[in-house]
């Protein structure tokens, strides 16, 4: 299967994983970060490819796309989708 995103979202994992910042490091430059079990309570999953996940924000049902970072497991700046 053809991806014609794969080398973008392979540069992003590298950039994303570069610096092992801290929470505060990723919260000044992204704005709000979850961890794993904050994102399960404001967020539904519904697909990913790293380092995106798509998601519903269960409180409005906004659809919307959060990057993550692998280690520690950091969800951040979340873009909500345009349209439906």
């Amino acid at each position: 299967m053809n991806d014609p995103t794969e080398t973008l979202r392979r540069q992003r994992i590298v950039e994303i994983n570069a610096e092992p910042g801290s929470r505060e490091a990723l919260e000044a430059k992204y704005g709000q970060v979850w961890d794993t079990d904050q994102m399960t309570e404001e967020f539904e999953a519904i697909g990913f490819m790293a380092p995106l996940i798509v998601v519903r924000r269960r409180s409005d049902g906004v659809k919307g796309s959060l990057e993550f970072r692998n280690n520690p497991r950091y969800y951040f700046a979340f873009q909500p989708h345009e349209g439906k």
